[in-house]
């Protein structure tokens, strides 16, 4: 594998950067509140099967 100076390293670094598609402002926002969304769903979901199993064992010893 070739090695390249600094300069030439940091020019490519730069270069790289400029090729990607930097997300805007709303689409960064939309994205984070799906986010949010999702975590919410996901925590009342495993809150109810928490529940479910918690009472089924209560049941099951009888306490």
């Amino acid at each position: 594998m070739a090695k390249t100076n600094p300069f030439e390293f940091l020019q490519q670094v730069r270069e790289e950067g400029g090729k990607v598609a930097w997300p805007t402002r709303r689409e960064t926002m939309i994205s984070t509140v799906m986010v949010f969304i999702m975590v919410t769903v996901a925590a009342i979901f495993f809150l109810g099967v928490d529940a479910v199993l918690h009472w089924g064992v209560q049941k099951l010893l009888g306490i």
